[in-house]
């Protein structure tokens, strides 16, 4: 089953160590924690604990990644940290079919619960790529980002 500490382990094989990247908006970034998301953190010190925390606190708990199906649990979870959570939530709704405010409520809910798990998952990768394909950073990031999708459709 997919829970935070599984998803955990599978991201932290996409994010890696330390990077500081040029063309990267981020700047230094270790574990995919970014200075500038993150000014007050001591990135090359930063330790997996840590970066843990912060993943699990902002991201999987933000994007409400334990109230969703399991099938789409990690591409949320991913989504929101490459995306932000509230642009992750506004995927999924659209997924589903619901206003897509960034908010978690009882439509989307009831909206989760009735639609096909398989459907789901293929709708949100879909609502993915599009939102990725539109980004000013898609030359120099796109490969990367379409590999890391490819690669969650891949997996089981």
């Amino acid at each position: 089953a997919m829970n935070f500490d599984t998803a955990f382990e599978r991201l932290i094989g996409h994010e890696g160590g330390y990077v500081n990247h040029a063309k990267d908006p981020g700047g230094e970034t270790k574990y995919g924690i970014s200075k500038r998301s993150y000014p007050g953190e001591d990135i090359p010190n930063m330790t997996l604990v840590r970066a843990k925390d912060i993943y699990q606190r902002d991201y999987w708990w933000k994007a409400g990644c334990d109230l969703v199906p399991e099938c789409v649990k990690f591409d949320l979870f991913d989504t929101a940290v490459n995306a932000g959570p509230g642009t992750a939530i506004r995927m999924l709704q659209r997924a589903v079919g619901v206003v897509d405010d960034g908010v978690i409520g009882p439509k989307t809910m009831q909206a989760l619960g009735n639609v096909d798990p398989e459907r789901l998952d293929k709708r949100f990768n879909g609502h993915r790529l599009d939102h990725l394909n539109n980004l000013d950073t898609w030359p120099d990031f796109g490969r990367g980002w379409a590999q890391r999708i490819a690669e969650n459709l891949m997996k089981d």
